[in-house]
C-alpha cells in the first residue's frame, strides 16, 4: 500500500511515517517509480509504534524494543537485554507515579466541586 493509504488507515501523518522509516521502525519496498510500498502488516506496526510513543518511549527506545515484541507476522525475533527490561520497568514505575499524582489531583478537585456546590446551594 502507498504511504497515503497507510496514513489514512492508521491516522498517522505521512511525515511521521517517513520519520518512522528513517529511524528503522518501519520498512517499505519501493515501486519501479520509486514510491514507497508498505505491506499490510505495516498497519499493525504503526499502531504499535503509536502505542509505545503514548507510553512515553522515544524512537530510540522503541527501536530497541520492537524486535522483542510479538508482531502480526510472528513472535519476537530477539530477546530484550536485562538493561532494556530494567529501563522499561523504570518507565512503567514513572507512569504509575504520574497516575497516583493524577488521582490525588482529581480527589482535590472533587473536594473543591463539593465545597463550591455546597456554597451555591446555601446561597440559593
Amino acid at each position: 500500500m502507498r504511504i497515503g493509504e497507510l496514513a489514512a488507515r492508521t491516522g498517522v501523518g505521512e511525515r511521521s511515517l517517513r520519520y518512522y522509516e528513517q529511524q528503522g521502525l518501519l520498512a517499505s519496498d519501493r515501486t519501479p517509480g520509486g514510491h514507497r510500498d508498505f505491506p499490510e502488516r505495516a498497519v499493525d506496526r504503526v499502531i504499535r509504534i503509536q502505542e509505545l510513543y503514548a507510553a512515553g518511549l522515544n524512537s530510540s527506545k522503541i527501536g530497541q524494543i520492537l524486535p522483542c515484541m510479538r508482531d502480526e507476522d510472528g513472535g519476537p525475533s530477539v530477546r530484550a537485554t536485562p538493561a532494556l527490561v530494567a529501563e522499561l520497568a523504570a518507565e512503567r514505575d514513572r507512569i504509575d507515579r504520574m497516575i497516583g499524582d493524577l488521582v490525588r489531583s482529581r480527589e482535590v478537585l472533587d473536594e473543591a466541586i463539593v465545597a463550591a456546590s455546597g456554597r451555591i446551594a446555601a446561597e440559593a
